[in-house]
């Protein structure tokens, strides 16, 4: 059973143990058929296509 701690963990060790939890900026590449701001493997947003191809009709 080692779901409650026994323990009680310091300040220290408790927020040098988080101190990796950072935000990270979304990775964005450009478009291939129109050229704007996209993240990578997924349908444009501005023109609907994905690798050349019109998935969705843009609005």
């Amino acid at each position: 059973m080692s779901i409650c701690p026994k323990n009680k963990h310091s300040r220290a060790r408790r927020d040098s143990h988080r101190a990796h939890w950072k935000m990270t900026a979304p990775t964005l590449v450009k478009c291939s058929k129109c050229g704007a701001l996209m993240m990578p493997h997924r349908v444009c947003k501005a023109c609907g296509s994905y690798n050349k191809k019109e998935i969705i009709t843009a609005e």
